[in-house]
C-alpha cells in the first residue's frame, strides 16, 4: 500500500485524525502490512509501525489503551475471551481502516486460590462486538469511528472501504470516507442502502443508494463470484453501478465461509497500476492463470494474459 500522500494529510481531516505527521526522508514509498495488528501493554500514545522493506511484512503495533478495550467487572461471570484487529482495508493513499473484535463468554468463579480465581468456561457469546478504527500508520494516529445505528453489534457490516479526496490533484487528502453497502432489509426487495461516515461531520449517515450503468473511480465491492459494485461515498445520492465478471467467470453465490476461502485461493481482484485487474486459475490441469483488466470505458474485461502453470512449473 502507498503511503507518502497521507504524510501531508490537510487540516480538513485533522480534526479528527490530526496532522503532525513525519516528513522524514526515509519514509518508505510504500509497505506489505500484515493483516492482525498487534496490541501491546504500552501507554504510548501512538500506534507504531515495525516496519520491514517488501516482500517482507511490516507489523503494526498498537498501545492496547488505544484500542479502547472492553471493560468489564473481575466479579462478574462476563469475561474477554478474544479481543484482537484486523486490518481490513486501506485507502488508495496508505489511511488505514482497522476493525476490533470482542469475543466475550460466561465463566463463573468455581474456586480461588489465594488471589487467584479460577473460572469455567460455560457459554461464548457469538453476537460479538465491533470497534472500528482511521489509523495512519507512519504518525501512529488513531481515530475511533462512532458505532454503526448507535449499537456496537455490527459485525455483519463487514465489507467496509475507506476513500480520501483532494481538492487539488497529486496533493494529501482534504476529506476521508468510510462507507458500507447493504441491503435495505426494511424497505423494497433489491434496495440498497449505503452507510457512511464522514471525516468533515464525524457521524454515520444512511442513504438509499440507486442503480444505474456504470463509470469508473468510486469505492468497489467485490465478488469473486459475480463481479463488482461501486459506489461515490462522497455524494448525497449515491449511485450503484455494477459490472460482471468476465464471461464465463460468473459461478454460482458461495455462502458458507470456508467455501468463501478455497474460493479466493482461486481468485483475486485489486487495482494495479491504475486499473482494476482480475485474475482466476483454473482449479483442473493445465491449471490455466487468467489476467484480465477493466476496459478503459468500465464496460467490460480485456483478457491480458492466460497461461498454462503446468508449462511454467515445469520449466
Amino acid at each position: 500500500m502507498p503511503l507518502r500522500r497521507i504524510l501531508g494529510l490537510s487540516a480538513a481531516v485533522s480534526g479528527r485524525l490530526c496532522r503532525g505527521f513525519s516528513s522524514s526522508a526515509s519514509r518508505p514509498a510504500w509497505a506489505m502490512i500484515h493483516p492482525l495488528a498487534r496490541l501491546a501493554e504500552s501507554t504510548a500514545p501512538r500506534a507504531s509501525l515495525r516496519f520491514a522493506e517488501p516482500p517482507c511484512l511490516s507489523h503494526l503495533i498498537i498501545p492496547a489503551h488505544l484500542a479502547d478495550p472492553p471493560s468489564r467487572d473481575p466479579r462478574s461471570e462476563d469475561v474477554t475471551i478474544i479481543y484482537g484487529g484486523v486490518l481490513k482495508t486501506s485507502s488508495g493513499d496508505g489511511l488505514l481502516l482497522l476493525a476490533f473484535m470482542d469475543i466475550s463468554g460466561t465463566a463463573p468463579i468455581v474456586a480461588t486460590h489465594g488471589g487467584t480465581q479460577e473460572r469455567k468456561l460455560t457459554g461464548v457469546d457469538l453476537d460479538v462486538d465491533m470497534r472500528r478504527f482511521v489509523c495512519n500508520p507512519l504518525s501512529g494516529q488513531m481515530f475511533r469511528l462512532p458505532d454503526i445505528d448507535g449499537t456496537k453489534k455490527t459485525e455483519w457490516f463487514s465489507e467496509m472501504g475507506i476513500l480520501t479526496q483532494s481538492e487539488r490533484p497529486d496533493r494529501p487528502p482534504d476529506r476521508y470516507a468510510v462507507a458500507v453497502l447493504s441491503e435495505d432489509r426494511d424497505g423494497q426487495e433489491g434496495r440498497f442502502v449505503m452507510r457512511r461516515f464522514l471525516s468533515q461531520t464525524g457521524e454515520w449517515e444512511k442513504l438509499t443508494a440507486r442503480c444505474w450503468p456504470w463509470p469508473a473511480g468510486w469505492l468497489w465491492w467485490v465478488d469473486v463470484s459475480w463481479g463488482v459494485v461501486s459506489s461515490d461515498p462522497f455524494s448525497d445520492q449515491p449511485d450503484l453501478r455494477f459490472i460482471e465478471l468476465p464471461t464465463g467467470s460468473v459461478t454460482e453465490p458461495v455462502e458458507g465461509w470456508e467455501d468463501q476461502r478455497v474460493q479466493s485461493r482461486y481468485r483475486h481482484m485489486g487495482v494495479s497500476e491504475g486499473r482494476l485487474r482480475y485474475a482466476e486459475v483454473s482449479r483442473e490441469k493445465p491449471f490455466m492463470l487468467s489476467s484480465f483488466a477493466l476496459d478503459d470505458d468500465d464496460s467490460g474485461w480485456t483478457l491480458e494474459h492466460r497461461v498454462a502453470l503446468s508449462r511454467v512449473f515445469a520449466l
